[in-house]
């Protein structure tokens, strides 16, 4: 019976069912090894989809943008899955509508799909089944999956092993969006946009990001900054058109596979790092062996290094 639910899981999902794909999203947040093999049947359908991982401090407008950023792919007649990442607990549509309003307005639209996703925890920010999901909803049929992180930061830079394109929202008159100029996330961004822009600070932010940006590596694809004021929807098909050309570059150049293959190998070894801690901490409350061992290192008789060689030692590893 599992085996035929699983099935017409597959086939519901493949075929753009929005219950079908939620379910399948859920698995995958619980670990459920039916989720896993759901992933593994529905693998080979995926890779139309242009992935956007949208990142930037809080409170710059990122929903929002989202939002706007949304219609305006509608408008064009392509479909659209929005994955945002909170750091708490999984919470609920109702939470979802209350703290992203502009995203509200598309929930009854059929060809729009939006789930929340906790980090729990995840160094990065980012959940270990973050690229699970957005695999599930490009086999689902969207043309565009959108993936929003929450705050921004050395920890979070791992936005890059998710999207095709990045972008960075910042907002002029931020002590976080300066020093996010500070923090290396320079280094992140396909584009950048300036939220806001009706602040009177906005063309010295553009100016101060146009001079870090100077400072790095000569590039072929020169980052473009976008001013948005996502609220009115102004500078939102300026920013779609910018998504557009970067996905043509990537795709002309050669380079999108190249990251494709780079984030798919990244999220097989952050799965496989992410299971092998899970085992140890499991095994640390069954083995004596292994707390006696990390007793030692309470004590200061041993050294962390020197306990996690030999745990891994004794591991296998």
């Amino acid at each position: 019976m599992p085996a035929k639910t699983d099935e017409s899981l597959a086939k519901r999902l493949l075929a753009g069912d929005k219950r079908a794909l939620a379910r399948a999203i859920t698995l995958i947040e619980n670990d459920d090894p039916a989720g896993w093999e759901l992933v593994r049947e529905v693998y080979p359908q995926t890779g139309r989809a242009r992935i956007v991982g949208l990142t930037g401090p809080p409170g710059v407008g990122k929903s929002t943008l989202i939002g706007a950023l949304t219609k305006e792919m509608r408008d064009a007649d392509r479909e659209v899955a929005v994955l945002s990442i909170d750091p708490s607990s999984p919470f609920t549509r109702g939470a979802l509508l209350g703290d992203r309003i502009r995203l509200s307005d598309h929930f009854l639209d059929s060809g729009v799909f939006i789930r929340s996703m906790a980090s729990r925890g995840a160094l990065g920010g980012l959940s270990e089944a973050t690229l699970q999901a957005a695999l599930l909803m490009d086999a689902s049929g969207k043309d565009d999956v959108f993936i929003e992180t929450v705050g921004v930061g050395q920890a979070e830079i791992d936005i890059v092993d998710h999207g095709d394109t990045v972008v960075l929202v910042l907002m002029p008159g931020s002590g976080d969006s300066i020093q996010a100029l500070k923090a290396g996330v320079m280094e992140i961004p396909d584009i950048i946009v300036v939220n806001k822009a009706e602040h009177p600070m906005t063309e010295t932010m553009v100016r101060e990001i146009r001079g870090v940006l100077s400072l790095g590596p000569a590039a072929s694809w020169r980052v473009p900054i976008v001013r948005t004021e996502a609220a009115h929807g102004d500078g939102v098909a300026e920013l779609a058109e910018r998504i557009g050309e970067h996905r043509a570059h990537i795709e002309a150049e050669g380079t999108l596979e190249e990251r494709r293959a780079r984030n798919l190998r990244n999220e097989v070894l952050e799965l496989a790092a992410a299971r092998m801690r899970r085992g140890l901490e499991a095994r640390v409350s069954d083995d004596p062996e292994i707390e006696a061992l990390l007793e030692r290192v309470v004590s200061r008789e041993l050294d962390p290094a020197s306990a996690a060689t030999e745990l891994l030692e004794r591991d296998g590893g």
